[in-house]
């Protein structure tokens, strides 16, 4: 009996820090909500678009906002703007550094 609640305890004292380990890695992750919003506002598609043609063209960036009439649509395009511009420009710094790395 006493190897019994010997292997009890040893289960529960390993599950309870793996399930807080668990459970705070999920909180501070952005949610599926938040991403599909996103995904599904037309002003953050239209400017994560823009801001991946602006990078992919060498351009500066260039918010234009005008295009939106709302405050909320703007600052929307404003955010896809922003990461597009800002993920084509690390993901072709990292390029250019494997490149750099085999030669």
């Amino acid at each position: 009996m006493k190897i019994l609640s010997l292997y009890a305890s040893v289960i529960a004292l390993s599950i309870v820090p793996m399930s807080m380990l668990y459970s705070d890695r999920h909180h501070n992750s952005p949610t599926t909500n938040d991403n599909v919003a996103q995904i599904t506002d037309g002003a953050f598609r239209d400017g994560l678009y823009l801001g991946r043609l602006a990078a992919e063209s060498g351009r500066e960036p260039h918010v234009a906002v005008g295009r939106w009439s709302t405050a909320q649509d703007r600052s929307s395009f404003t955010a896809g703007y922003e990461r597009g511009y800002g993920e084509f420009r690390a993901s072709r710094a990292a390029l250019d550094n494997r490149v750099r790395q085999t030669k």
